[in-house]
């Protein structure tokens, strides 16, 4: 009688895992609004093949300081980490990093359409 092999940490093994569509999309909205310093439930998140890797199509508003705060020191938008536009970019390679390395998968791109804006008395966003 042959007992089965010990499983070794790291092993890989036969068979197959799989993410559901909807546990991707999970993970990209809390992606994002971590990095965009919003609300999970504000982001939207759409998946389209992009010659066999996934590419993440994402709307979400983005957390701003109150203007009456900037207007007086402008160095506030530094402490949100820059403008609009530098936290975006920031944002996509953020993003896909997590995105890809919790989920295993491979993505291609991630493009981001800023819908709004949340003003937040806090300081500087992921």
């Amino acid at each position: 009688m042959s007992s089965p092999a010990p499983v070794v940490r790291g092993q890989a093994l036969s068979g197959h895992n799989r993410i559901s569509t909807q546990a991707l999309t999970s993970l990209a909205k809390a992606a994002a609004a971590e990095a965009l310093g919003v609300d999970a439930q504000d982001v939207r998140a759409d998946w389209t093949d992009d010659d066999g890797l996934l590419a993440l199509s994402l709307v979400a508003p983005v957390s701003v300081p109150p203007l009456q705060s900037v207007l007086p020191d402008p160095a506030r938008v530094a402490g949100f980490g820059g403008s609009i536009w530098e936290r975006t970019v920031r944002a996509k390679a953020s993003i896909l990093a997590t995105v890809s390395e919790l989920s295993g998968s491979r993505l291609s791109r991630v493009d981001i359409r800023i819908s709004g804006a949340r003003i937040s008395t806090g300081g500087r966003v992921r």
